[in-house]
């Protein structure tokens, strides 16, 4: 049953809960609420990863929606991707408020590759554009508003903006849809133990893996900054 007022989004999780989030955090669904949520609101999770859909009939239901990061390549043509984009596309149409994050982010536009630089994992910072439409989503409720705002990255993957042919980290569609490359949600620990996943499977050289572990402990993400920007986009603030 709806409560009057109540303000109901959904997760769109496309990845599974790591051993370690699940057991510090309870599961990925936790880490988003916990980020973007606030008092009052209503959050349903749909896991795509393993085919969970919300219903065509229940999207207007939702003030927003949130697409996680995956593992899996925005660009695969696995059935659930293709059946996340088009169901992002009808959001896109509905003009419902989206927010993509890394994964999500690639989702939600533009042309996506295997970046030639490799993995990009750590804390980085990035350059705010003041004139583009962007900025208006970032710094609500904040005194301060950074201009290199750091946030934590881990993909191997880019986006190519087919005007300048540069690096898209984060993007916005009219009102409605926001993208981020990195992850406003992630904790350091969370990347620390995604980052000895990656070297215990070897994608990622040992050496590599300790130099990125030593860099995230003496570095800081501007997590409030970002995740103040994602709640005043989803809230429509």
């Amino acid at each position: 049953m709806r409560v009057e007022g109540e303000r109901r989004y959904a997760l769109l999780l496309a990845a599974k809960d790591s051993d370690y989030v699940r057991k510090a955090y309870g599961g990925y669904f936790n880490v988003f609420v916990e980020a973007f949520g606030e008092e009052g609101d209503r959050w349903d999770l749909f896991r795509v990863v393993d085919g969970e859909f919300p219903d065509a009939s229940e999207l207007r239901k939702y003030h927003g929606f949130v697409v996680s990061g995956s593992p899996h390549d925005a660009y695969g043509d696995d059935l659930w991707i293709l059946r996340l984009c088009f169901l992002l596309q009808t959001l896109h149409a509905m003009r419902k408020r989206v927010l993509g994050i890394c994964f999500g982010h690639q989702g939600t536009g533009g042309r996506v590759g295997k970046a030639n630089r490799g993995w990009n994992i750590g804390i980085r910072k990035v350059n705010m554009v003041e004139e583009r439409n962007l900025a208006r989503f970032f710094g609500g409720g904040l005194r301060e508003t950074p201009t290199s705002p750091s946030i934590i990255k881990i993909h191997r993957d880019e986006v190519i903006a087919s005007s300048d042919q540069t690096t898209v980290e984060a993007f916005c569609v009219g009102d409605h849809l926001l993208g981020i490359q990195g992850h406003p949600e992630y904790t350091k620990d969370i990347l620390c133990s995604l980052v000895d996943r990656l070297a215990s499977q070897n994608f990622i050289e040992s050496e590599f893996a300790e130099g990125v572990k030593a860099s995230i402990e003496a570095t800081e993400p501007d997590r409030r900054f970002w995740q103040s920007a994602c709640r005043s986009f989803l809230k429509g603030r």
